[in-house]
């Protein structure tokens, strides 16, 4: 949104685009109603990302309240959950937690059993919106997901008892996927979809109006959790080997959706000193500098809330120099911006939960990204913010969380929604 089309004080900025009418049962998105991902006559192709949830059993009400304006102010294609979706460490699943993976405590089954269920009790709750609305969703993982006592192929498989899911079992082969969507869970088939042999690493390909051919790829990659010695992890060698051979199977580029950033995403920053207005401290390996966003590097709008929280080193960015052309994470809750170096775009997008730390309620977002067939290397993406597309949260729990070190600014790029101008909203009041 930009600084002309903020919406004014106590408003509540509607979604001007409405869900399917009551009696049309068909499934909001486009591609779930053909059976595959591909482009639209008008061109357009539609991704939704919601980072880091980051709940318990019971997930807020307003982080639901985001999902459902989202999906209703966008209609997306598909929307793609890009880790830490579960609070491994909620006090919920005290008795089965693990703090790491490598941790061999064992862990009674009685407490698994328990902690299965009240996984199932989350998903349910912010999937239910994307079921409702016949939406089909991909999932990856972060470093939160398995503390909850669950591996992520057990969560993997838990994910697909639910409509719209389109991850595939973990042994599958370069083939179709069968998910369930829309009114009445009929059963469709996503055609193409690349297994890695990985839970939450997966590849989707877009397809041209008449599909004949792969417009771009949908990279779904589990970018690792921790490591021995502290820090943050990298992806595995597998994943990294997968990522090396996407562009021949997908025959186009492809963008990445990851939970964790790469070191790389320090390269759009710059350094400053540790006093300078809104200077951010980096992390690990960067911890003696301090940083602010390059102005010449990112888009306007953009906001740098904490340093970069990354893997010390990643051989993730050297592949993605030929066959990609973006990456999009989570991870660090209090960063929204977009930046490019080497000519890969770099998307950070902040948290949508309620229940974790992070920006200003008001600035926890889901990021749109809309894809144009003319130049489908080029995509235009806009966060959409719980304070233009609701209005204030129903609790101010996320209050206690929003110690803001600076300040988030307006709004990124274009205003994919085509929401009104603030004087139309204004020139509305005394009609």
């Amino acid at each position: 949104m930009t600084e002309t089309q903020r919406t004014p004080e106590g408003m509540s900025s509607k979604p001007r685009i409405k869900p399917a009418d009551a009696e049309d049962g068909r499934p909001v998105s486009i591609s779930a109603r053909l059976g595959r991902l591909q482009f639209h006559y008008s061109g357009k192709f539609r991704v939704l990302q919601i980072a880091d949830i980051q709940d318990g059993p019971k997930v807020s009400k307003d982080t639901i309240t985001l999902i459902e304006a989202s999906l209703d102010a966008t209609r997306p294609d598909l929307v793609i959950f890009s880790g830490n979706q579960i609070a491994g460490y909620d006090p919920a699943f005290a008795d089965s937690f693990r703090k790491r993976r490598w941790c061999d405590e064992p862990i009674a089954e009685s407490a698994l059993n328990h902690t299965r269920a009240l996984v199932r009790k989350a998903i349910g709750q912010f999937t239910e919106p994307l079921a409702a609305r016949g939406i089909p969703w991909a999932v990856t993982y972060g470093n939160h997901d398995f503390q909850c006592g669950l591996s992520n192929a057990e969560l993997d498989g838990i994910y697909r008892e639910f409509p719209g899911c389109v991850n595939p079992p973990s042994e599958t082969l370069p083939n179709q996927i069968a998910y369930t969507c829309g009114a009445g869970g009929a059963v469709q088939t996503l055609s193409g979809a690349t297994g890695s042999g990985e839970p939450g690493t997966f590849a989707l390909p877009v397809m041209d109006v008449d599909h004949t051919r792969n417009v771009l790829g949908l990279v779904i990659l589990d970018s690792g959790d921790y490591v021995h010695g502290g820090g943050f992890g990298a992806p595995s060698p597998a994943a990294l080997a997968f990522l090396n051979a996407v562009p021949d199977r997908i025959g186009a580029k492809s963008m990445v959706f990851q939970h964790m950033p790469m070191p790389e995403y320090y390269n759009v920053l710059k350094p400053v000193a540790a006093n300078a207005a809104f200077a951010m401290q980096g992390y690990r390996s960067h911890a003696d500098t301090y940083y602010v966003l390059d102005e010449l590097q990112t888009q306007p709008g953009g906001y740098l809330g904490e340093g970069i929280s990354c893997p010390d080193t990643s051989g993730e960015f050297e592949l993605l120099r030929e066959g990609y052309f973006g990456v999009v994470a989570g991870h660090d809750h209090r960063n929204g911006f977009v930046g490019e170096h080497e000519g890969l775009l770099l998307i950070a997008t902040p948290t949508c939960g309620f229940n974790t730390y992070g920006p200003a309620p008001a600035k926890r977002a889901t990021r749109l990204i809309e894809f144009d067939i003319r130049h489908p290397y080029e995509p235009r993406t806009q966060l959409l913010e719980f304070g233009e597309l609701v209005g204030k949260p129903s609790s101010k729990r996320a209050y206690t969380y929003a110690v803001n070190q600076t300040t988030p600014g307006e709004g990124e790029g274009d205003d994919l929604l085509r929401k009104p101008s603030l004087w139309s909203q204004l020139s509305g009041l005394f009609r």
